[in-house]
């Protein structure tokens, strides 16, 4: 079932602890079981997977949820990206020459043969929508606009836009280009995690003796 977005339509590598014990390294040519010989090194993590995680979470966005695409002209529209439903997500990109819309939005289910026509084009509920089965997504129409869903595992990838405004091959080729996005990918698509810090704010009244209460003192007269 699709959700309503609550945020307007439209990562950083992760700290890795490293530990030593003195100066010495263990040589890894030495003889099993011998003090020199080194046990094999364990595979480094994702660089991206902790900044995107912390950075989704933030927002209320479940991590794997989070994708990002692209399209020719199109640029992200950055005060769109945000929650979809309960822990969606949404995004949308902006053709500056045509201002034309292609909304990325991903959400938890599936979508079938048995429930494609059951599932409205981009949350206009109400509206008729017709299915149409395109490799391995589904072509989606209804209400004047057109959508692209691909399946994924627990969740469904969509991209939409106003049917006369956005191609269809644009369209499809944006849907096909959807991907987990990787560390720098998310840094600039999703806000930081961390508060913005803010500067004290000075005031020219507040005298620097006393009890730094504002000087009201007027002359004589008022």
């Amino acid at each position: 079932m699709i959700h309503h977005a609550r945020v307007l339509p439209v990562l950083l590598l992760a700290p890795l602890l490293l530990t030593a014990c003195g100066s010495e390294k263990a040589d890894a040519g030495g003889p099993p079981g011998s003090p020199s010989a080194a046990a094999p090194a364990a595979a480094a993590p994702d660089a991206g997977t902790g900044e995107l995680q912390v950075r989704a979470q933030a927002m209320g966005v479940a991590p794997e949820l989070v994708y990002v695409t692209e399209a020719p002209g199109f640029a992200l529209a950055q005060q769109s990206v945000g929650v979809l439903g309960d822990e969606g997500f949404s995004a949308t990109w902006v053709n500056g020459e045509t201002n034309a819309l292609l909304r990325l939005a991903v959400d938890r289910g599936s979508i079938t043969a048995a429930t494609c026509t059951e599932q409205p084009v981009g949350d206009m509920s109400g509206e008729r929508t017709t299915c149409e089965r395109d490799g391995d997504t589904w072509y989606r129409t209804g209400a004047g606009r057109h959508e692209y869903a691909v399946p994924e595992e627990g969740h469904v990838v969509r991209v939409s836009g106003e049917a006369d405004a956005v191609p269809r091959d644009v369209l499809r080729a944006a849907a096909l280009a959807a991907h987990r996005p990787d560390a720098a990918e998310a840094a600039r698509l999703l806000p930081s995690a961390e508060p913005a810090p803010t500067a004290p704010v000075e005031r020219g009244d507040l005298p620097p003796f006393g009890d730094g209460a504002p000087d009201n003192h007027v002359d004589v007269g008022g």
